[in-house]
């Protein structure tokens, strides 16, 4: 049985490869499905969120350093811990900020498929790499929050789990559709069992979370 994010077949009439002017054919246009524009929206809904709260946060950390952020919960699930370090400004201003401009272009594509729009290999190949910049630079903030900040964001983890999922279902559907060269191998796998990834992926932060603070969580 298959399962995941479908993607829907473009027909061999829709797909554009008239000649340009020098005579070299455009790029195939690809239109995605439904489901995966709504979770385009979702998982970038989700990270805009999270961004937006952080960011507001931050300002009001700014003006008034005695300020507490409502998910400032305990030592460990502690806001205001993680906005206040050196991490949480890697180019020089808060990384939500960042997120404020990224994830508000995924809600845009995810909207775009959802009005049946198409797009050319290059910009799925862009979209791709740019969820893997996402997902790597959550890494990376995973791995200082975790052994260098000792503290936890919700917001942030929201966050993470939005940019995991839209990564592995980007890839999933730049692999299933040809426009990312995988061995056959690997292409089936994606057809079958995309939902594991994200599944493996996230269970794994939560078990690095689980593992980090065991006595906190048992004690």
């Amino acid at each position: 049985m298959r399962t995941g994010v479908r993607t829907a077949t473009v027909p061999a009439q829709t797909v554009r490869e008239a000649s340009r002017a020098d005579g070299t054919p455009p790029a195939r246009a690809v239109a995605g499905s439904r489901a995966l524009g709504l979770l385009l929206v979702g998982t970038g809904a989700a990270g805009l969120l999270a961004s937006w709260v952080i960011t507001l946060d931050k300002f009001a950390l700014l003006k008034d350093p005695d300020f507490r952020p409502a998910c400032s919960l305990n030592p460990v699930v502690s806001c205001g811990s993680v906005m206040e370090s050196d991490q949480a400004a890697v180019f020089g201003f808060p990384n939500p900020m960042l997120g404020l401009v990224a994830y508000a272009v995924v809600v845009c594509v995810g909207v775009g498929l959802l009005g049946a729009a198409r797009f050319p290999r290059w910009f799925w190949l862009a979209l791709n790499a740019g969820t893997l910049g996402g997902v790597v630079f959550c890494t990376w903030l995973q791995f200082q929050s975790l052994y260098r900040i000792n503290a936890l964001c919700l917001w942030c983890c929201l966050a993470w789990a939005a940019t995991a999922l839209m990564f592995w279902y980007v890839t999933s559907f730049t692999v299933r559709q040809g426009l990312l060269p995988v061995p056959g191998g690997l292409r089936a796998f994606f057809e079958d069992f995309t939902w594991a990834l994200p599944v493996m992926h996230l269970g794994g932060v939560a078990l690095l979370i689980l593992t980090r603070w065991w006595s906190f969580w048992t004690g």
